[in-house]
Order: C-alpha cells, then structure tokens, then sequence
C-alpha cells in the first residue's frame, strides 16, 4: 500500500483512510486471546473520537510514554522501550511525514526491517477498546498515540494482535534496526559482562533482557521481578561506593510499573553510599517500571 497516494486519495474525497487489509474486526485481534462473548464487545474508536487535540508525539518520543495493555506483548515493547532512546533508529521505524494536525486523513504508516530490506506498513487509526479502555498499549499521556499506532502497525506486520501475544525480544529488535542480534544467557555469563553491557550502551546498542517463564507467565516475585517477562535495559554504569566500585544496570518495564525491590532499587539503602552528586544524576525514585 502506497501511503502518499491512499492519504491524498482521502484527503481529495473528504475520508477518513478504513484498510481493508487488517479492518476493524475480531479476525485483526485473533481469536483466542479473549473469550469470545468478550471479542463482541470490542470496539474500534480513532483518536479523533477520544480527544479533542490528539497528537502522534508530545514533547518527543520516550519509553515512559509506553504502558502496556492487554496484549502479552511485552517482548514487543522492551524493544521499543529501546528503541526510543536511540533517535537515530527511531526515525526509520516512525516516519515524520504524519500526524494529527496536517493532511490527517485516518491513515498511518511505519517501518519494520523484515527478510533485508525496510518494509512500509500503513494502518488507519481504529484502536480496539473493552470496556472502554484500551485492549492494546495504553499512553501515559492521553493525548499521544504513537505507541498504540505502532503496536497496531506490527500486529498487522505480524497478522494478528494475537502473533504479538508472547514472542522473543531479540525478533522484535531486529525488526526495529536491521541490527544482529547477540544473546547472553545470564545462567552461565561471560566473565567481563559488566564491560561487554557498559560497551555496548556507550556504542549505542539496543539493549533488553528477559525472566524465564515456561511455566508461570506474569507471576510477580516478592522481589518484585516478574516470571515470563521481557524488559529493556536502559543503562550500564561502574560508579564508586564505599571504598571501591560497583557495576550496576538499570532496567525498564514495559507495564510501566512494577520494579525491583533489592538492592539498589528506589529505596535501597546502598544508595546512602553514593556520592550526592553521582546519586542525584543516577535516581529517579518513582514508580515508572525502571530501576537499578
């Protein structure tokens, strides 16, 4: 599908863009993630019908912007959380040619890098509802949609929001850089992982890692770690503490909420050790889904 040539067709006949290929029916969202009495009462609604000034950014693009929704895809949005801190790659995927305020027309697009070569993906913007909330990524902030939009973008890439629902982090960063992907496996690490993850975030790689969980999925730990569970990792520093230094990572949750509750998390008292000044740049303390 063409986006310049569908949106100026729009545009010329006074319509909002519907795409016959990934429509606002059940067969989009797939059959099996919900009951079926439930999947009747979903409802399509464009941004237009839910507020007044929508936008597609607001005040840039950021991983604090994403909250997860129904859909189990947060492997998808690790990858995205990552995606956003590297402007660079982000404006492959998010081309900056649309929006709500000029020549909106219901008609979207996005690129995901599939098979070695960049693929356009066009949607319009009907958005699944239940119950009046949203069934996919939900923003933060009310008024901006391009995480929902891009979601819907790669469950039409993939075939269903369903096909989003479980999947692997290191697929979906791929798809977002046309990068190689290398895996680690935390059960027997390589000796110089702290130096490989600080190079790593200083050559600007995207970054995530993963809980396994075959058996439970979404089961959160005391530690509040949760089981079946992708995030994004979002930092790699070596700062000084006590009387020598310490590596530590700082990791986000594509819920949006939900952090770890050892050391050196939020309230930790390792954080006493630190340098007023190295803490003050290092600590965000609220409940945003990231931590140390």
């Amino acid at each position: 599908q063409d986006f310049t040539h569908l949106r100026a067709l729009c545009l010329s006949q006074g319509l909002l863009f519907e795409d016959a290929t990934f429509p606002a029916q059940v067969s989009s969202i797939g059959h099996d993630v919900l009951p079926e009495d439930m999947l009747r009462q979903v409802q399509w609604k464009r941004p237009t019908d839910l507020q007044r000034n929508p936008h597609l950014v607001v005040n840039g693009v950021s991983r604090f912007d994403i909250m997860q929704g129904e859909i189990g895809d947060c492997w998808m949005l690790a990858a995205l959380g990552s995606l956003t801190l590297q402007k660079k790659f982000l404006e492959n995927v998010l081309p900056k040619d649309q929006g709500f305020q000029d020549n909106y027309a219901g008609i979207f697009h996005f690129r995901f890098w599939q098979y070695g070569e960049w693929v356009d993906v066009v949607i319009d913007d009907r958005l699944p509802f239940l119950n009046g909330t949203y069934l996919s990524v939900h923003p933060r902030t009310s008024n901006e949609f391009w995480p929902s939009l891009l979601e819907k973008a790669y469950a039409k890439l993939r075939g269903s929001y369903q096909n989003l629902h479980g999947g692997y982090l290191s697929d979906a960063l791929v798809d977002f850089t046309g990068g190689v992907q290398v895996q680690f496996s935390l059960k027997d690490p390589p000796p110089d992982l702290e130096e490989i993850l600080k190079a790593a975030d200083r050559s600007q790689c995207l970054m995530g890692c993963s809980t396994s969980g075959q058996l439970k999925r979404n089961i959160e730990l005391r530690n509040g770690i949760v089981q079946g569970h992708a995030y994004t990792v979002t930092g790699a520093v070596k700062i000084p503490y006590k009387n020598g230094w310490k590596h530590i990572v700082r990791i986000w949750n594509p819920w949006g909420h939900g952090e770890w509750k050892g050391p050196w998390s939020d309230n930790s008292p390792q954080w006493d050790h630190v340098e007023p000044q190295c803490r003050e740049a290092l600590l965000r303390n609220k409940d945003d889904g990231e931590f140390w």
